[in-house]
């Protein structure tokens, strides 16, 4: 399928076959893992029919956003987007970019109800019609924004060397790319890609977790973080008989504009949280296996921090050291392992 054929192929089941979550005929498209508590209240607010019409696979949205310019990609009726727009603030500024006009026109309608629903008196957020692919079409510019989130829609993407290329393009030095998408163990069969439902049901699209990390390679990009992970079990047994061969995950992602190297490297950098990141007094989850008990000192590899000192958390963790000396590969035995047998953390 060319880029366009799988453009349209996406715009028609997402804006024509699917009336609401309930229409999926499998859980790719749902989230595997448990909202956080602290968002649970900032979900109720958002109007039923943008939840109704939500079809994400996790629950990308990190902590410390308060100011924070966040973009969604692919943010489709906006229930995230509308979520993040309350982290952010007043200050803040959430902008939403859709390629489904049918999406967009929903996401748009309900603006007005949610300023006054959160007690904005201007809107903090905007919903723009563009390619994941080209973010200039939506005018971001390059350096411009602090977090890059998506949920479940990398996937459907053609082309998504060039999405990575474009998120990086627009983050600013030390900014964030947070999302949750489907992976898997093998690459995808092209009768599987071309398959209209296991693609709109973002099976189809779904990345090799070894191509994924060599794309974000070939970027700059050397180490990345899992947050959570899950299985996706295919149900439906009229797909399973074409795809049930293959291991997909929905796996929540994250890493930094940063210079980082291709190995966990030790400089004898200690980390302290402060305790001070909202809704995160007694610890930090950076990672799934990397959690931050406040006050307590944690070493921590050269890659881990930068990501605590050269981003927005550096106000909220004392990371004593420098990179001066050079001890070695960082012992993993000071750290625990991710235990999920992906090649996405260094420490």
């Amino acid at each position: 399928m060319t880029t366009n054929n799988i453009q349209d192929s996406v715009k028609n089941y997402y804006g024509e076959v699917l009336e609401t979550k309930a229409d999926l005929k499998t859980s790719a498209c749902c989230p595997t893992e448990a909202m956080p508590k602290h968002l649970r209240p900032l979900v109720k607010n958002v109007h039923n029919e943008i939840k109704d019409k939500f079809y994400g696979c996790g629950s990308p949205i990190p902590h410390a956003l308060e100011g924070m310019t966040v973009v969604d990609l692919g943010c489709g009726t906006g229930r995230d987007a509308y979520v993040l727009s309350q982290l952010v603030g007043p200050t803040g500024k959430v902008i939403g970019i859709d390629m489904t006009e049918e999406q967009l026109e929903v996401a748009n309608r309900h603006v007005d109800y949610h300023m006054e629903k959160f007690g904005f008196d201007a809107p903090n957020i905007e919903f723009r019609h563009g390619l994941i692919e080209d973010l200039a079409s939506a005018g971001l510019e390059d350096n411009s924004v602090d977090l890059v989130v998506s949920n479940c829609v990398i996937n459907l993407s053609a082309d998504k060397t060039k999405v990575f290329k474009e998120i990086f393009r627009v983050l600013k030095p030390g900014g964030e790319m947070y999302f949750s998408d489907v992976f898997s163990g093998r690459r995808i069969p092209k009768a599987i890609a071309e398959d209209d439902v296991l693609l709109g049901e973002c099976l189809g699209g779904a990345m090799y977790t070894e191509d994924f990390r060599r794309a974000l390679r070939d970027l700059g990009c050397l180490d990345y973080r899992v947050v959570s992970s899950g299985v996706i079990d295919i149900e439906d047994e009229e797909l399973y008989a074409k795809a049930g061969m293959i291991d997909f995950y929905s796996l929540t992602v994250r890493t930094f504009k940063v210079d980082f190297e291709d190995i966990c490297e030790d400089y004898g950098h200690v980390a302290y949280y402060n305790g001070t990141i909202p809704h995160a007094p007694h610890s930090f989850v950076l990672d799934d296996h990397h959690e931050f008990q406040t006050g307590m000192p944690v070493p921590v590899c050269g890659n881990t921090a930068r990501m605590l000192a050269d981003t927005r958390f550096s106000s909220h963790f004392r990371v004593a050291g420098d990179f001066s000396t050079h001890f070695g590969p960082f012992d993993k035995g000071n750290d625990e392992s991710n235990g999920n047998d992906l090649p996405a953390a260094c420490c």
